[in-house]
């Protein structure tokens, strides 16, 4: 057998790439970053990372290692855990909220699951809280088989270490990259060796290798590194040459794992049985490997292994460590299955106190139904949804299913995978699959809340209708059997999905079986829930106002809430009150949180209140942005039957910006959309938008039409919240149309309700309302109305009230005062880009005898969003669609779309003109 040499120093055919990392690691020890490496395997990545390693750690630089493994890539935080177990004494200098997060996430110590967001800060805080004291550099080989969880905090970490002294420095096999979004991170692509290089390697490393052999080695390696130093030590000589060749056709990935499997199957059985517990282990430690095999003196059975470098023993950090990753493959693909079962259970014992790596190992172990190892790896499962990896916390429950022992826990878990899943926007196709399941499985599964609540969302998602997921899920919770168990995991979550499903119903008659189940309950739904369905979902005219002082003590402690559904019960709970302001910050983490690959019904309905949100607070930008975003989220993530939401805040902004025709387009697609599948909620919003459109172009008598199909006047239809929202639309229709009673009626109905006491805005609205009506005491309630507005948070609104009170002041001949007030709401108009009130906000003050200077649309770079700059400036660097859109966290269609816009904007009609157009903005 040909043995190669030492190491040399410096890599052969490598010194572009050793310069890069030179200047990597010294740049990341002053102003921190992050840099990935890609390239097929074998082609020299790990060794690279080593390089670097040893540079770090010359400059003084603390270096950090974590690998991922195929074998472990569904414990969650498994790849976490071993990069930040050496940081554990620095946890404590965090302050508690971040160290807690920190320990609990890597299991060292029991808690509520800490949010996504609240870990990339602790983590991020960590690395550059110890980076201030010594420079640092976490490195990451094998990406792909990183788990699920810790790949997403990781990817977030690597963008936010930029001024600090703590860098990243990760490497993936091409096109595979995971969890890990590369997307936008400097990329350094490693290549194969040219034939110089690949022959001086070859040269260097077996000085004495025959010629024959020296040419097949160097036709089958292609300039891989790796095989060009394995393909030697596999061939055998024989009198008449070579005894086999390797097909130059066979992939690199294919021809190493193949090398690698015979010289482990060389290996005493001591040693291979050493191997396959440190693959399946997922870590080297020795004192795992102690604990699994329980021998001190066993450990030297690896001595045949290191002296075949196939592993690697560090003496300091007491890791054994594989020399590439598909020699971990290698060792599992040549044991038997009885083999793995043993070393798992083994470790299922050494992970005791750890419930994900025991469930994990225990799973692996276990062959026959076990009701015990099925129960421990649900309990995992929630622990894993928890923290928003549903995937991982799929994967637990087919396993857990699989080895329940009766059909009915099968079917449970099953169940309650595909609840998951479809709650989670998860793979569609996965869900339908495990419904059907659990249909195979149980001929009473209609009767489970977990498959109710999955198949109901199912329904609406595949364009079936409201009221027959209504029916499906109360005739569940009406048969199940602990219909009053608040603990029941099941039923709460089968209660949030049926309050959606009436939600979404737009009605009153949907809510009386909600309420009717709810009694039942003991002692009630949880408080936010509560909160969500009084304030937003059901009826808040009725019910809101004895829901406030709970809506306050949740306002006072959401920016620090760290359950996504918890604090979206809560913006749920602020969007007819009007204080989503104060819930955005929690709002915006679960945004990111999704952008980094979390759960995208959560980052959906985020959006979707961030876009009222901006709408309300004049935001316009902003909130075309997220709707574009919702949309293309609703697209990628299976979500489709959600994108309403977006093509109404589309609607509505483009109705209030005077692009008239798209706004009612957009209403008439949704209203045709949702009559057939009855979700009244969508036409409720369809109709809000053609108000507005109507308004705009001045067409009272249509926009009273369509505000009295939401509300008829006199009347605050009954949970139908959006009747507040169009009152002032609807009372002044009435009064331009000659249907003052009707408007009256409508005021009336406002006061009796109450509605003031909701939020301050609705109590300006209903002031202005009132002034409309008015007579002789009109001026004095328009300037109550307005005393009552707060600053510049309801732009529009206030701007609306203004013009009002304007036009009133003109037809009464107070010229002056109404000048004053026609002017503010002109210049509000004008920064909105209201551009139909802005001119109806002109033509009154001519007739009021001031001189008006029409305003040009903005044209040119000034024109442009700030997302659609952004486009631009990508753009004209050279980047494509689909590129710009993984940047940005959008489809390349919603790119597409954008650049369709930008292009008339700024006076070009082609994406080589972009450069230009933008000029000192290009950059």
């Amino acid at each position: 057998m040909f043995q190669p040499g030492a190491r040399p120093r410096d890599l052969v055919g490598r010194s572009r790439e050793t310069r890069v990392l030179e200047c990597f690691v010294r740049e990341a020890g002053v102003s921190g970053g992050a840099l990935v490496l890609s390239g097929e395997a074998g082609v020299g990545k790990t060794a690279l990372l080593e390089r670097a390693a040893d540079l770090a750690r010359a400059s003084g630089t603390t270096v950090l290692r974590v690998t991922g493994a195929e074998f472990e890539a569904e414990v969650g935080f498994a790849g976490l855990n071993q990069a930040l177990f050496p940081l554990l004494d620095d946890f404590s200098g965090l302050g508690e909220e971040h160290a807690g997060a920190l320990r609990v996430a890597l299991g060292f110590e029991a808690g509520s699951t800490p949010g996504r967001h609240l870990l990339y800060d602790a983590v991020t805080l960590l690395l550059r809280k110890v980076a201030a004291r010594t420079p640092l550099l976490l490195i990451v080989d094998d990406v792909p088989w990183l788990d699920r969880a810790s790949a997403g905090v990781l990817s977030v970490v690597a963008r936010r270490l930029g001024g600090s002294r703590a860098g990243l420095l990760a490497a993936f096999r091409t096109g595979s990259a995971g969890s890990f979004a590369v997307s936008g991170l400097p990329e350094l692509v490693v290549r194969t060796l040219d034939d110089e290089a690949a022959s001086r390697l070859l040269a260097e490393r077996f000085p004495g290798l025959d010629p024959r052999i020296r040419e097949l080695v160097l036709t089958n390696a292609q300039g891989n590194p790796l095989v060009l130093l394995e393909l030697p030590v596999a061939l055998r000589e024989s009198p008449s040459g070579p005894v086999r060749s390797v097909p130059q056709a066979l992939p690199s990935s294919q021809r190493l794992q193949g090398l690698f499997e015979a010289r482990v199957a060389a290996l005493p059985v001591a040693t291979r049985a050493l191997l396959l517990t440190a693959a399946l282990a997922g870590t080297g430690a020795v004192r795992v490997l102690r604990d699994a095999t329980g021998a001190d003196d066993r450990l030297d059975d690896l001595a045949p292994a290191e002296q075949d470098q196939l592993v690697a023993v560090d003496a300091a950090s007491h890791e054994v460590t594989f020399r590439h990753p598909l020699i971990r493959s290698a060792v599992v693909a040549g044991s038997t299955s009885a083999e793995r079962r043993r070393v798992h259970r083994a470790l299922a014992e050494v992970f005791h106190d750890d419930i994900e790596r025991r469930a994990w190992h225990l799973g692996k172990a276990t062959v026959a139904p076990d009701e015990e190892v099925a129960e421990l790896l649900q309990a995992a499962a929630r622990r894993v949804t928890g923290r928003g990896d549903y995937q991982a916390a799929i994967s637990l429950l087919r396993r857990a299913a699989g080895l329940s022992t009766t059909a009915k826990a099968r079917s449970r878990r099953l169940a309650e995978a595909a609840f998951i899943g479809a709650e989670g926007a998860a793979d569609t196709t996965s869900t339908r699959e495990l419904l059907q399941g659990v249909r195979q499985t149980d001929e009473q599964a209609s009767a489970s809340l977990h498959y109710a609540s999955a198949a109901a969302l199912q329904i609406l998602d595949s364009g079936g209708h409201v009221d027959t997921a209504h029916r499906l899920l109360v005739g569940a919770l009406a048969s199940w059997p602990s219909g009053e168990d608040t603990e029941d995991t099941a039923l709460v979550d089968a209660f949030g999905t049926l309050a959606l499903v009436c939600l979404l119903g737009g009605r009153a008659a949907p809510w009386g079986a909600f309420r009717a189940a709810v009694d039942r309950l003991r002692p009630g739904i949880p408080e936010t829930t509560d909160l969500a369905v009084g304030l937003f979902a059901a009826d808040p005219v009725r019910t809101g106002v004895a829901l406030l002082p709970v809506l306050e003590a949740r306002l006072a402690t959401v920016r620090h809430e760290p359950d996504p559904a918890v604090v979206q019960d809560v913006a749920a709970g602020a969007i007819y009150t009007d204080r989503l302001a104060e819930v955005r910050e929690p709002l915006w983490r679960i945004v990111r949180r999704g952008r980094a690959g979390g759960p995208g019904r959560r980052r959906i309905v985020a959006l979707m209140d961030l876009c009222f949100a901006g709408f309300v607070r004049g935001e316009w930008t902003e909130s075309g942005d997220l709707a574009a975003e919702g949309l293309a989220v609703c697209e990628d993530v299976g979500g489709r039957f959600f994108g309403f939401y977006f093509r109404y805040h589309q609607a509505l902004l483009a109705a209030v910006q005077g692009r008239f025709e798209t706004s009612r387009a957009l209403a008439e697609q949704m209203i045709g959309w949702a009559g057939p599948r009855g979700v009244g909620m969508a036409q409720t919003y369809a109709r809000h938008a053609l108000v507005l459109a109507h308004t705009g172009q001045g067409d009272f008598e249509a926009a009273y039409h369509r505000a009295t199909d939401i509300s008829p006047a006199g009347t605050l239809a009954s949970h139908v919240p959006h009747s507040l929202w169009v009152a002032m639309d609807l009372v002044e229709a009435a009064v331009r149309t000659d249907r003052r009673a009707e408007a009256e009626r409508h005021v009336q109905a406002l006061r009796e309700a109450g509605v003031a006491a909701l939020s301050p805005r609705l109590a300006m609205l209903e002031a202005a309302c009132a002034a409309v009506v008015a007579d002789d005491d009109a001026r004095e309630r328009f300037a109550y109305a307005l005393g009552l507005s707060r600053g510049g948070e309801w732009p529009f609104d206030i701007a609306r009230v203004r013009l009002l009170y304007g036009e009133r002041l003109r037809r009464v001949r107070a010229k002056t005062e109404a000048r004053t007030q026609l002017g503010l709401a002109l210049a509000a108009f004008r920064k909105l880009g209201a551009a139909p009130w802005a001119a109806r906000a002109e033509r009154e003050l001519k007739a009021a005898g001031q001189a008006v200077r029409t305003s040009r649309h903005a044209r040119g770079v000034a024109a442009l969003t700030p997302l659609e700059l952004e486009i631009a400036r990508l753009a004209a660097s050279g980047m494509t669609n689909k590129e710009i859109a993984a940047r940005l966290f959008v489809s390349p269609r919603t790119v597409s779309t954008h650049l369709y816009q930008i292009f008339p904007k700024l006076g070009i009609s082609k994406r080589a003109a972009l450069r230009n157009a933008l000029g000192g903005d290009a950059s």
